[in-house]
């Protein structure tokens, strides 16, 4: 799951090194408008609806995270 959001992102947002750092919102990295954007490429992409109750930090902060959440409500 991961190296499919990598390659999704990658394609999307090729401006961000997403595999740099496992603390992407810490690092300001990823701020709220591309968290946006990352939550409208993962619903297309996957086919999920993201709850507000999933948009928080640790969801969002790395690749494993949002693999991790994405695997959940695929389910």
């Amino acid at each position: 799951m991961e190296e499919k959001i990598i390659k999704l992102f990658t394609e999307e947002f090729p401006e961000i090194d997403f595999s740099s750092s496992d603390t992407l919102i810490d690092d300001g990295i990823l701020d709220s408008l591309t968290i946006t954007g990352i939550i409208a490429a993962l619903t297309m992409e996957f086919g999920i609806m993201i709850p507000y109750e999933e948009i928080r930090e640790e969801n969002f902060n790395s690749i494993a995270g949002m693999a991790k959440m994405v695997e959940k409500l695929m389910k």
